[in-house]
């Protein structure tokens, strides 16, 4: 067996660590929120002792810090997915319903929402979901310029790409505060108007 083989093979066990440990602790942050989440729910809930969590993670903020780091990875795969389609525009108004649904999940809204609570008092947080956000509105303004909008006579200067990623940004995270509120909501019937939300937002001048 080589070294590099070796290799592979201890960071695919901590990836597959981490993975595990991040899921506790997603789990503990809905249930318990950040602050009534201690490393020893998440050793428990992950199955592990907590020298194990400390050997991966120093404290729950780089957990969330990791949470929020494979968020972005996501994020930033679907949009250069969409940029790499042949009609741009076409592919953001036809993949609307997975970002819909996505925000609508009671689970994942519930961790989202506990995040953003714990970045509004917590500076160190903040920096890490702030910084995670310019990275989304960026790649978000630059698929946006794909679509071309400027051969159909749109004037896309920064000002006007800023104010539409804001306004998409706000639509989807948006949905987290519903999927609260009204659990029932009628996602077949959302995933439409979002669509021609979104239509009209890239058509208009």
């Amino acid at each position: 067996m080589t070294a590099t083989h070796d290799q592979a093979t201890d960071t695919s066990r901590a990836d597959a660590r981490r993975t595990q440990i991040r899921t506790a602790a997603a789990d503990c942050f809905r249930q318990h929120g950040f602050h009534g989440t201690s490393i020893a729910q998440i050793s428990k809930t992950a199955g592990m002792s907590t020298g194990h969590i400390y050997h991966y993670f120093e404290n729950k903020e780089e957990i969330i810090a990791d949470i929020v780091a494979q968020d972005l990875e996501r994020l930033l795969t679907l949009t250069a997915e969409l940029r790499a389609a042949s009609d741009v525009k076409a592919a953001m108004i036809e993949r609307a319903v997975e970002g819909v649904r996505a925000n609508l999940d009671s689970s994942t809204a519930g961790l989202q929402m506990e995040i953003i609570a714990e970045a509004a008092r917590n500076p160190h947080i903040a920096g890490i979901v702030r910084a995670a956000d310019k990275q989304c509105r960026d790649s978000l303004a630059e698929t946006i310029r794909a679509t071309r909008r400027q051969a159909a006579g749109h004037e896309d200067n920064a000002a006007t790409l800023a104010g539409m990623v804001e306004a998409i940004s706000a639509m989807f995270e948006g949905l987290r505060i519903r999927a609260i509120r009204n659990p029932d909501i009628d996602r077949d019937g959302v995933v439409r108007v979002f669509r021609r939300m979104v239509s009209d937002l890239l058509t208009q001048t």
